[in-house]
């Protein structure tokens, strides 16, 4: 059985939760918290396996209760966010620091329509059962890089990530030994909703050397970018004569993603004088599978995939290194430094 302490302000919330969670013969619960406070001193006599953590609280709020739980246990933390501007940026930085994932209330903090995300939340308390968190450890040593001019279109590279849950802290640790020289631009597929990409490509543009920003319909991508995928909108890449385009649709993705990966490497596998390093990482279930078969089949790809030692859940790598396409499989630490050996 996996035990769960369920943490939120709102006693309604919390039996909503409650319900939800006896619902699967899977799940006990362990006990209830009504903030970060009361969680920390109850989690010692509940003995949990997962913490659903609501972000916006009062007396100890989500960020301050996570960093406590993470300075001291190895439990798979769940945060509970609204959609607000401020609930989406903290849960950014939660994520970053090292919860598990999150979902998001259907409308804000008291939600009626819960019900919504249900299943979602059980299939994320399971996963997080299953994997337990891991940390991450040192960078490596830095990467040393001089990129080297080269005007044949055909030597021109670009860098392709898909991933999902634990992508945030994966996507940082990549993305910040990755140098502001890359010659080349990179395209980022997060599974997330609207709102919450932003707050991630601002985070994000913060901590790394290459600029990151959210992708914008019809710009044009330059080399030492980084081009997330807004929650709720598909990525498609496609050239104009040497230079690439970006295109956002709100197309249902095959798989229910959107973003969805496949449907960005489907779009790079199409672009003829281009190298692409695509890389898949941590996350659940197959999404960039058969997109990255793809972008194989057209030629001129070197795959990359998350070992299972680092990968948060080993699902999307797992799916795409048993197709026997893969060239390198690395720990997140490596990651970067396999994409810039692709560069010279």
């Amino acid at each position: 059985m996996i035990r769960v302490l369920i943490v939120d302000d709102s006693a309604f919330m919390r039996k909503l939760l409650h319900d939800f969670f006896s619902s699967d013969p899977s799940i006990t619960i362990a006990g209830t918290a009504r903030n970060g406070r009361d969680a920390l001193d109850k989690m010692e006599a509940c003995s949990p396996d997962v913490i659903t953590l609501d972000v916006e609280m009062p007396v100890m709020d989500g960020l301050e209760t996570l960093e406590k739980i993470l300075a001291t246990e190895r439990l798979p933390v769940i945060m509970v966010s609204s959609s607000t501007k401020t609930g989406t940026e903290t849960t950014i930085k939660c994520l970053s620091l090292g919860a598990f994932d999150f979902v998001t209330k259907p409308s804000g903090s008291i939600s009626l329509d819960l019900y919504t995300v249900k299943e979602e939340l059980i299939e994320k308390v399971k996963a997080a059962a299953r994997d337990s968190l891991r940390s991450f450890g040192e960078i490596a040593t830095p990467i040393e890089y001089s990129p080297h001019i080269n005007r044949d279109h055909l030597k021109r590279r670009v860098v392709c990530i898909g991933t999902s849950t634990g992508g945030p802290k994966a996507l940082q640790i990549v993305l910040e030994e990755i140098p502001a020289a890359i010659a080349a631009p990179i395209f980022v597929v997060q599974h997330m909703p609207v709102g919450f990409t932003s707050s991630l490509a601002s985070r994000l543009d913060q901590l790394c050397d290459v600029h990151v920003k959210e992708a914008e319909d019809g710009e044009f991508a330059m080399d030492g970018y980084v081009y997330i995928a807004p929650g709720g909108k598909q990525m498609s890449v496609v050239s104009v004569g040497s230079r690439l385009k970006i295109e956002l649709c709100r197309e249902d993705a095959k798989g229910g993603h959107c973003p969805s990966v496949n449907h960005l490497f489907r779009s790079l596998a199409k672009i003829k004088f281009r190298q692409k390093i695509a890389v898949v990482m941590t996350g659940m279930g197959n999404d960039g599978t058969e997109g990255l078969q793809k972008l194989l089949e057209e030629g001129q790809t070197h795959a990359i995939a998350e070992s299972e030692e680092s990968a948060i859940v080993f699902g999307m790598p797992k799916s795409v290194i048993a197709t026997g396409l893969v060239h390198k499989v690395r720990h997140v630490n490596d990651i970067a430094g396999a994409i810039m050996s692709y560069m010279k």
